[in-house]
C-alpha cells in the first residue's frame, strides 16, 4: 500500500537525531554512496519523489531545475547560504526553496575567531614544527606573532555571524569597524566603526574578517587592488564564501609580505583548493568546519525539516528564500 509520507530524496547523510526524525516523518530515500551525485542520478532519483533535501555540495543550476521531475514541489537546503541553487529558476517553476538561517551563527563565530587567533599567532606554523620535529628549542626571538588586543578588526558584512564575531573580539581587546549594505543603529552597533564602502573599510582594518553573502556584487571583492588597501602586515580571515577571494591576488600578498598571514575555512572550488595553500606557512586552513559542531548540525537538520513540514501541511515555509 502506498505511504501517505511525503516523499523525499535526501542527496547526503545527516546526523542521527535529524535522520531519526525524518525516517518518522517522511518516506525518505538516501543517497547510498554519500557523496556529491551527478545532475543525471539526482535527477533519475528524484523521480517520484515529493521534495529534495540538499546541501551545499548539491549545484542545482538553471539546467538541472529545469530537468527535475515535475513531482519535486520543494527544495529544503541544509545550509545558510543557498548560492548553489538558482533561486530565479526555481521561481520560474513555482518550486519553494528554503534554507537555515540563524542556528549556526555562534558556531561559525567561534571559527572565525579561532582564525583570527590562528593567523596572528603563527599557529600553523608552530603545529608544523611540533609535527615534522624542527622544534628544537625555546628562543626569545623564536616564533614572533602579533598581539591582537588593540588592533583594529574589520568586519565585512555586519549580519548576525558578523555581529557574534565583533562581541567575541571586543573581549579581546580589538575595536570593531565594519562595512554593510546599511548602517546598524547603535544598539546594534555597539559602538562600531561603520565604513560606508568596502574600501574605507580595508583601509581601517588590521585584520579583515569576511562575512557577507556571496553575490554577483561580492564575488572577487577581495582582489589585488582592495587588498593592497590593507595595511602592510594585516590578516585576511574568511568564513563566508570562498569566491568572495580571488586566490591569485591573496597568495601573492602573502608571499610578497604585504599580508601577515590568513585564516581560511572557506575556498573556491572546494576541496580542490589551490595547492600554494598547503605550502605557505603564514596561512592557517581549516576544512569549512564553520558549523561543525553535533549541536549545530542538529539543529540546521531540524530547521530544514520545519520548513518541509510547513510546506507539507499547507503552510509557508518560514525560511523560503526568494531572488
Amino acid at each position: 500500500m502506498p505511504s501517505a509520507k511525503p516523499r523525499l530524496l535526501v542527496t547526503r547523510r545527516l546526523p542521527p537525531d535529524v535522520e531519526a526524525r525524518l525516517l518518522r516523518d517522511y518516506d525518505a530515500e538516501f543517497n547510498p554512496a554519500n557523496g556529491v551525485m551527478t545532475p543525471d542520478d539526482l535527477i533519475a532519483r528524484a523521480r517520484g519523489k515529493d521534495g529534495l533535501l540538499v546541501t551545499p555540495a548539491d549545484r542545482l543550476n538553471a539546467d538541472i531545475i529545469g530537468r527535475l521531475p515535475s513531482s519535486i514541489r520543494i527544495v529544503a537546503s541544509f545550509s545558510v547560504g543557498y548560492d548553489h541553487v538558482d533561486v530565479k529558476a526555481a521561481e520560474a517553476r513555482r518550486l519553494p526553496i528554503t534554507n537555515t538561517p540563524d542556528v549556526l551563527t555562534d558556531a561559525t563565530a567561534d571559527i572565525a575567531l579561532l582564525l583570527i587567533l590562528g593567523a596572528a599567532r603563527g599557529a600553523a606554523a608552530g603545529m608544523a614544527a611540533i609535527r615534522d620535529n624542527t622544534w628544537k628549542n625555546w628562543a626569545p626571538t623564536g616564533m614572533l606573532s602579533m598581539d591582537i588586543a588593540g588592533k583594529r578588526l574589520g568586519i565585512l558584512g555586519m549580519g548576525r555571524i558578523g555581529q557574534a564575531v565583533a562581541r567575541r573580539a571586543r573581549v579581546f581587546g580589538m575595536t570593531i569597524h565594519y562595512h554593510n549594505r546599511k548602517k546598524l543603529d547603535a544598539s546594534a552597533e555597539q559602538g562600531a566603526v561603520f565604513h560606508a564602502t568596502a574600501e574605507d573599510l580595508f583601509g581601517a582594518s588590521d585584520v579583515l574578517s569576511i562575512h557577507c553573502a556571496s553575490t554577483p556584487e561580492t564575488r572577487r571583492l577581495v582582489n589585488a587592488k582592495t587588498i593592497a588597501l590593507l595595511p602592510k602586515g594585516a590578516i585576511v580571515v574568511n568564513t563566508a564564501r570562498g569566491d568572495i577571494v580571488d586566490d591569485e591576488a591573496l597568495i601573492s600578498a602573502l608571499q610578497s609580505g604585504h599580508l601577515r598571514a590568513i585564516g581560511l575555512d572557506v575556498y573556491t572550488n572546494e576541496p580542490n583548493i589551490d595547492p600554494r595553500y598547503r605550502t605557505l606557512e603564514n596561512a592557517f586552513l581549516l576544512p569549512h568546519l564553520g558549523s561543525a559542531t553535533v549541536e549545530t548540525r542538529n539543529a540546521m537538520g531540524f530547521r530544514a525539516l520545519d520548513n518541509l513540514d510547513d510546506f507539507f501541511a499547507g503552510r509557508e515555509p518560514r525560511d523560503r528564500v526568494r531572488s
